[in-house]
């Protein structure tokens, strides 16, 4: 999804950046700091999510938004409380309070992720269900339906994949692995842990088990996982 930051404070602005660094699905193409730099940016890129400030000079967030012919999906960002109620009524993803945390930030950006995926889905081609990756020296192919699990170690992550015997050992980052899965209804749960959900045979003690393997559940996203399988199983 490419966003973009919109926050008169510097160091408001530059902790939003960092955060939008941290979300594999995030493209960050805009950094402004006030409302009328965030329309020329709107004017020149493909933009399909703000993180917007209220309260800034020359016009607010909500007066910005609500002059858009065509609007992005907007979490909101801000200071004050009082802003919530109109927020809400211009179909805001989410009103974040600062100081937000990157587990806070982290959970509004899937929701708008969710949303957008929604939106978007009879406008694409299909997902491929494959990507490929190097191992020893050879292009292996990866069917994503297939893969369980993936887990980060370092520089390398190993995906295990339904028949294999071994885990698929290869030099790739989390964030970039996560970021070919995540469409197909995989989610971190952990630090160095992206499960396959359909995969998952049960859950205790913050340990999800799929197969001969128990996976650790981090404080930080046992919510979300929670209350993604209480949607797929209410669904």
């Amino acid at each position: 999804m490419n966003c973009v930051v919109v926050d008169d404070e510097v160091m408001g602005r530059k902790l939003l950046e960092e955060n939008v660094k941290q979300i594999p699905f995030l493209n960050l193409v805009g950094s402004c700091s006030n409302a009328f730099e965030a329309m020329e940016v709107l004017q020149k890129e493909q933009v399909d999510l703000l993180f917007l400030d209220i309260q800034m000079p020359g016009l607010l967030g909500t007066s910005f938004l609500s002059s858009l012919a065509v609007k992005p999906l907007v979490i909101f960002v801000t200071a004050y409380a009082n802003y919530a109620v109109e927020s809400y009524n211009l179909d805001a993803v989410d009103y974040l309070m600062k100081p937000v945390s990157l587990d806070r930030f982290a959970l509004s950006a899937n929701k708008a992720y969710h949303i957008f995926v929604g939106k978007t889905v009879v406008e694409k081609e299909p997902l491929e269900d494959f990507f490929f990756v190097n191992v020893e020296y050879s292009l292996v192919r990866i069917s994503i339906p297939m893969v369980t699990h993936v887990e980060g170690l370092k520089d390398y992550v190993k995906i295990y994949v339904e028949g294999e015997r071994f885990p698929i050992l290869t030099k790739q980052t989390m964030k970039s692995v996560e970021a070919k899965v995540m469409p197909h209804g995989f989610m971190r749960v952990h630090k160095s842990f992206i499960v396959n959900l359909q995969k998952i045979e049960s859950i205790k003690q913050q340990r999800i088990k799929i197969g001969n393997y128990e996976i650790a559940v981090s404080d930080s996203h046992l919510a979300e996982l929670m209350e993604r399988l209480n949607a797929s199983r209410l669904g």
